[in-house]
C-alpha cells in the first residue's frame, strides 16, 4: 500500500502542522486518509556550516519529535535531498511528498531540484504552509513592490492577517519503507548548556511566559538581568512552535509590543526573499565603500568577551555559555564591533551563526545590517550605542554583568559597569578597555562622512 511522504524541515512539531494534516488526508486536506512516512534528511550543505551549537540543538529537537511520533520515530536519511527524498518516495510508492515551503535562498533552489527529480518519477512535491504566519512575498505595497521599512510593513502585515492554528492530527499511521540512519555526531560544546528541545518544551515555555511575563513584556523585554522575554526564537527557528499558535493567544492592542517582535522576524524573511543576496552582501551598497578594519586581536577580544566593556563582554560570554543573547545586548555588541572596532558586519554575523542556537539567516543578517546602518533602518549609521550607558540603563543593578563576568562579581550594584572607577575593579583579572569609545564613535562618523561625500 502506498504512503505519502512528509518531509520535515523547519516544522519539527505535530500540532498546527498543515503539511502533516495534508499528508495524512485529515482536517479537510487531501482526498482520503493515508499512511505517512515521517522523513528528515540531514543535508550536508546545511549541516556542515551550521556550527556545533545549532547541530546539537537540532539533534535534540529531532529526538524529541521522534519521541512524539512514537514507535520507530523519524525516518532519518543522510545525503543530498534530491537523491534521498526521491529514494524514500519511490520506496513508499508515494504519489505526493508534502512539505512546508522554504523561502530561504538555498531552500528555494534545493526544492526546485527535488521537485524536478520527483516529477521524473510522476511524484508531486506539494507545499502546504510555511514557517511564517504570512509567507514572504504576500505583503506588498499597492504598486506590488516590497516594503523596505518595518512600520508600514507591520501595518500591512496586520491588515493581511493570518489563518487560525491548524489543529492536531488524529491518529496517524506511520510507515517506514527504508531503514533509518543515525544522525552525525552532534555534541554540545564544552561549557555550553542548551534548553530542553522539542514541541512540548516550547509550548510549556510559551504558557509560562504568557501567564507570568507577557503583561509586562513592553518594559521587561529590554532588561537582560530579568527573565522578561519568551526565549522562543530557537523554537520558532526550528518550527517546534508555529507563530500562528502564539498569535492566537495575543490581544492585538494589549500585546502589540510582542506582536511586533513576531512581525520583525517575518519582515526580515520578506526582505531576504526579495533580496537573497543580502544574506551576505550590503542591502545598501554604498556602505561597502566605507573604510573597515580587518579582524585582528581586537576582534578576537570581542569574540571572547574580553573587550574591557562589561556589558559587551557579558553578552559575548552569554553567547558562549547559552547559545543565545538577549536582543538588547545583541544590538550593543553588534554596534561595538562595527562602530567601535570598525569591523564589517559580516564577520560578526558569521560568529553569531556559529554560536547561536536560534541562528536564522534572515533575522541574523538583517539584524546585523540594521545595527551596522546599511540595512532597513530609515535613520541608520549615526546611531552608535554607548556600551557603558546602555549597561547602566538596562542592567541598572549590574546583575547581568556579574552573572556572566565572574571577574567583576565582587563589585556591587552598578559599579560592575565601570570597574575603572573602583579601586579594586581589576583585582580579579578583568581586562582594561581595548578602545576609547568616544574616540571611536567620532572615527565612525568620519568614515560615514567619507562615503557620504563620494
Amino acid at each position: 500500500m502506498s504512503a505519502n511522504v512528509l518531509w520535515f524541515r523547519r516544522d519539527l512539531r505535530l500540532r498546527d502542522n498543515p503539511a502533516l494534516l495534508a499528508a495524512a488526508g485529515q482536517a479537510g486536506f487531501g482526498d482520503r486518509p493515508s499512511a505517512v512516512v515521517p522523513l528528515f534528511v540531514v543535508d550536508p550543505a546545511l549541516w556542515r556550516p551550521s556550527g556545533a551549537v545549532r547541530r546539537a540543538y537540532l539533534a535534540a529537537s529531532l529526538g524529541a519529535l521522534g519521541d512524539r511520533i512514537g514507535g520507530d520515530g523519524l525516518l532519518v536519511r543522510r545525503g543530498d535531498p534530491v537523491a534521498e527524498v526521491v529514494s524514500v518516495a519511490r520506496a513508499a510508492d508515494a504519489p505526493v511528498v508534502y512539505a512546508a515551503a522554504d523561502f530561504g535562498p538555498y531552500g528555494r533552489e534545493r526544492d526546485a531540484r527535488v521537485a524536478a527529480a520527483l516529477e521524473a518519477h510522476d511524484i508531486r512535491l506539494e507545499f502546504v504552509g510555511s514557517p511564517y504566519a504570512v509567507a514572504p512575498g504576500r505583503v506588498t505595497k499597492g504598486s506590488g513592490e516590497p516594503y523596505q521599512v518595518f512600520s508600514p510593513f507591520f501595518r500591512a502585515w496586520c491588515a493581511h492577517g493570518w489563518r487560525e492554528p491548524a489543529g492536531s492530527p488524529r491518529s496517524v499511521r506511520w510507515e517506514y519503507p527504508l531503514v533509518s540512519q543515525d544522525l552525525p555526531a552532534a555534541p554540545v560544546p564544552d561549557g555550553l548548556s542548551l534548553p530542553t528541545a522539542g514541541e512540548e518544551a516550547a509550548l510549556r515555555r510559551w504558557r509560562s511566559f504568557r501567564e507570568r511575563t507577557l503583561a509586562d513584556y513592553a518594559d521587561a523585554r529590554n532588561r537582560p538581568d530579568l527573565d522578561g522575554t519568551s526565549q522562543l526564537s530557537h523554537a520558532l527557528k526550528w518550527g517546534e512552535v508555529h507563530p500562528r499558535t502564539l498569535l492566537a493567544d495575543l490581544d492585538p492592542e494589549r500585546d502589540e509590543t510582542y506582536l511586533k517582535e513576531l512581525a520583525w522576524r517575518e519582515f526580515y524573511a520578506d526582505v531576504l526573499f526579495h533580496r537573497p543576496e543580502s544574506a551576505r552582501e550590503y542591502l545598501r551598497a554604498e556602505y561597502a565603500r566605507m573604510r573597515y578594519a580587518e579582524p585582528d586581536d581586537a576582534f578576537e577580544a570581542w569574540c571572547d568577551g574580553r573587550t574591557g566593556f562589561p556589558f559587551v563582554d557579558a553578552g559575548m560570554r552569554q553567547l558562549r555559555t547559552e547559545g543565545w543573547v538577549h536582543n538588547r545586548v545583541r544590538m550593543v555588541v553588534a554596534s561595538f564591533l562595527v562602530k567601535d572596532l570598525h569591523v564589517e558586519w559580516q564577520h560578526g554575523a558569521r560568529h553569531f551563526l556559529r554560536w547561536l542556537r536560534d541562528g536564522d539567516l534572515a533575522s541574523n543578517s538583517h539584524g546585523w545590517q540594521w545595527v551596522a546602518g546599511c540595512g532597513t533602518d530609515a535613520a541608520p549609521y549615526f546611531r552608535v550605542f554607548n556600551p557603558v550607558t546602555q549597561g547602566l540603563k538596562f542592567d541598572p543593578t549590574g546583575d547581568y554583568v556579574r552573572r556572566y563576568v565572574p571577574e567583576l562579581a565582587h563589585l556591587h550594584g552598578k559599579t560592575a559597569h565601570t570597574p575603572w572607577e573602583v579601586l579594586d575593579g581589576y583585582a580579579h583579572g578583568y581586562p582594561e578597555r581595548i578602545v576609547d569609545h568616544a574616540e571611536e564613535r567620532a572615527e565612525a562618523l568620519v568614515r560615514l562622512a567619507e562615503i557620504s561625500r563620494s
